[in-house]
């Protein structure tokens, strides 16, 4: 076995210490995942001296993997961006929390599914700053994905009106949101799939995550905007250059609910499954993502597959973020934030942080200020078990 490289600048160094989990006891080997400059700094000559000690103290009998193999393996995925991200509780008694934006002031303005309203959280307390009279909550619908532009003058609201899915913007002077101004109607409404994720991107765009209402055919429909990931100017028109000159970016989807831009403009989105496969896209325009004639990977002519897939147990994704080189994505039914490293166009093996510690898990943002994610759990939707203080927002640190 080839001896690790233990002084290269763009690698991290991965520990394992624990023999009842591997028998790569102490040895240290080189990751995909990347240190900042200053982390790396901080520990180069620490982690060298270490990297080289633990090689030659290894009982490399005993590995019964390559490195190359091990180093896939999340649990030994350690280091100075590898090591467990820790949980601080910011909020509590929040009610179907969905849509998240942080502030530059450290104060959260969070969407309440079934009440309709948006309510900010400074110092941990909540209040109201605007309801929504036409949201009509039932089932997944309710006042759902709430984006913010980047001069931070205008927020965009999705929600479920009597009969369609809606957009709507308002005005947000640091104290008081506007009055509500449609910009977007005729979304597909339904019990489910009601989709609701909006960020805006790069290109200054308004992105959009729908669903397809439970009516599996409108993903292919492209003259419909059920099961699409949209593309808007911040007026609700279509984006120019889009595919189809309409609102769709993208088709073939089934549940859109989390949508991340990475650090190269790429978009990336997370989808629920139907009984198998939950899936993270790697998002380009005018592709077909397959639903509902795929679920999951298929190499069917003229499709995309995802990039990584779950079992619906695992996963059932909503909120995505990217943070540290990684995406992270919340999983509601899988009780569990998935950490996702990445590099380009390819997703490494997913790695699982805080399984069944806070029930389901919903919105994940980064913060106003790139140094934390911002966590919300969803235990008061009708599908979860709630502890007396939930909902709640917390802090990801590591």
């Amino acid at each position: 076995m080839r001896k690790p490289d233990c002084g290269g600048d763009s690698e991290v160094r991965a520990s394992q210490t624990s023999a009842s989990q591997t028998s790569l006891d102490a040895l240290w080997v080189g990751s995909r995942l990347r240190c900042t400059a200053a982390d790396y700094r901080l520990q180069r000559l620490r982690q060298r001296t270490q990297c080289r000690n633990a090689y030659r103290s290894a009982d490399r009998s005993k590995l019964g993997v390559t490195l190359e193999r091990a180093i896939q393996q999340p649990e030994l995925q350690r280091g100075c961006l590898a090591r467990r991200p820790s949980a601080t509780e910011i909020a509590s008694d929040l009610a179907a929390p969905w849509g998240l934006i942080p502030l530059k002031d450290r104060s959260f303005l969070i969407a309440e599914r079934d009440e309709g309203k948006i309510v900010r959280v400074e110092n941990g307390s909540a209040s109201q700053v605007r309801t929504i009279d036409e949201v009509d909550p039932g089932g997944e619908g309710g006042l759902l994905g709430l984006a913010i532009t980047k001069d931070g003058k205008t927020v965009f609201a999705y929600y479920t009106a009597a009969n369609d899915n809606r957009i709507v913007s308002m005005s947000w002077d640091g104290r008081e949101l506007g009055a509500p101004k449609v910009i977007l109607r005729g979304i597909p409404k339904g019990f489910i799939h009601n989709g609701g994720r909006m960020v805006v991107g790069p290109d200054d765009y308004l992105y959009v995550g729908t669903g397809e209402s439970g009516t599996g055919r409108l993903s292919q429909n492209k003259d419909s905007l059920g099961g699409k990931i949209l593309r808007l100017r911040l007026d609700g028109r279509p984006a120019p250059g889009n595919p189809f000159d309409n609102e769709v970016f993208s088709y073939g989807h089934r549940n859109v609910q989390g949508l991340a831009f990475d650090d190269q403009g790429r978009l990336w989105a997370s989808e629920f499954g139907q009984n198998r496969w939950d899936e993270l896209n790697l998002i380009t325009k005018g592709a077909d993502y397959g639903w509902p004639d795929v679920e999951g990977s298929g190499n069917v002519r003229g499709m995309t597959n995802p990039k990584v897939v779950w079992h619906t147990d695992e996963a059932s994704p909503s909120g995505l973020a990217y943070w540290q080189n990684s995406l992270w994505m919340a999983g509601l039914r899988g009780q569990r934030l998935w950490e996702i490293p990445v590099d380009g166009t390819k997703a490494g093996d997913p790695i699982a942080h805080f399984r069944g510690d806070y029930g389901r898990l919903r919105t994940v943002q980064v913060a106003a200020d790139g140094g934390s994610l911002l966590l919300t759990n969803s235990n008061t939707d009708g599908r979860g078990d709630p502890a007396s203080d939930d909902d709640r927002l917390f802090q990801i640190t590591r």
